[in-house]
């Protein structure tokens, strides 16, 4: 016997059922059913869209953990699939970047390290910066590319920029095993600071999502938001202390600088990995407050417009 479904009053046959509406915004809803007799009681989702301010319900994001998992690991497989270095361009770009940046910048312009051979200091700069550059272009595209997964399917979506982001987290963990080589050639030894290290990369993580929030639902809206990421990457590359360190920076305006949270980040990393003297307070203090207004920010705005991904993608 077929279970006996109630949609809202109407006993109907079929796999699925709503019970009464309840409030916007919520998830929930039972399903009643009897077979061969017995109460046979089905748990189901009713999607309803949301008015006004929304919860960011993360616990919703937690039970999706499985689904990002996949998505991650789909990610990393489709990027490298028929290529012919495979894996090998994770170390390839920030490394032909530092031989670039060394030449110019270290060779010609002179340009100063805090006290450590160029290479390494360009190099310990650009790998979070690869990394930050990879997550916010494919995050913010990753709702377009997944048109077909969210029309048809529903899951939190907040779930897709997020599997962008540690899929290029990935690449970061390929590319420092070079980093920890270069420190062996150039006789730079690991201090204490390193343990603080894990603290930096999430701080990565979390600035990648932030900014990803923001331009993946922009997006959706607006198509020429693509066209403007490429532009956008390029200017903040050369207002991050990459090629140079913070200390060029005039001690009064280095809490303004710091608003670029990668200038947090990259500075964070040369004090870790390589105990650089250079003064990181004014800078660190300047991104932790912009990463926090950007993650909280992009976090409300992405739940409002998830409403109309669907519709838009």
């Amino acid at each position: 016997m077929k279970p006996e479904i109630t949609v809202g009053g109407t006993t109907v046959g079929g796999a699925a059922a709503l019970t009464a509406p309840e409030p916007a915004g919520t998830v929930g809803g039972t399903v009643g059913g009897t077979v061969g007799g017995t109460a046979a009681p089905l748990a189901v989702i009713r999607i309803e869209p949301s008015h006004g301010w929304v919860s960011l319900r993360l616990g919703e994001l937690w039970r999706a953990r499985d689904l990002l998992y996949f998505l991650v690991w789909r990610d990393v497989k489709v990027r490298y699939k028929q290529t012919a270095l495979g894996v090998a361009w994770a170390i390839l770009q920030p490394f032909l970047a530092m031989v670039v940046f060394t030449v110019f910048f270290g060779r010609l312009a002179k340009m100063p390290s805090a006290g450590v051979p160029y290479p390494i200091f360009a190099y310990t700069g650009l790998l979070p910066w690869q990394f930050f550059s990879s997550a916010l272009i494919e995050s913010s595209n990753s709702l377009i590319n997944n048109k077909s997964l969210i029309t048809k399917v529903y899951f939190p979506r907040l779930v897709v920029p997020a599997a962008s982001v540690f899929a290029a987290l990935v690449d970061f963990c390929v590319a420092f095993v070079v980093l920890l080589g270069m420190m062996v050639y150039y006789g730079v030894a690991p201090t204490p600071r390193l343990l603080v290290l894990p603290v930096l990369v999430a701080f990565a993580v979390l600035t990648a999502l932030s900014v990803g929030l923001w331009l993946s639902a922009l997006n959706v809206k607006y198509r020429d938001v693509r066209y403007i990421i490429p532009f956008l990457a390029q200017f903040w590359l050369y207002a991050t202390p990459i090629a140079y360190p913070s200390d060029l920076v005039p001690p009064a305006y280095r809490l303004l600088f710091g608003l670029n949270p990668m200038a947090g980040v990259v500075e964070g990393f040369r004090w870790a990995v390589l105990g650089t003297e250079t003064s990181i307070g004014g800078v660190m203090a300047g991104s932790v407050a912009a990463v926090v207004v950007l993650f909280f920010g992009g976090l409300a705005y992405f739940r409002r417009m998830e409403k109309y991904f669907a519709d838009l993608v």
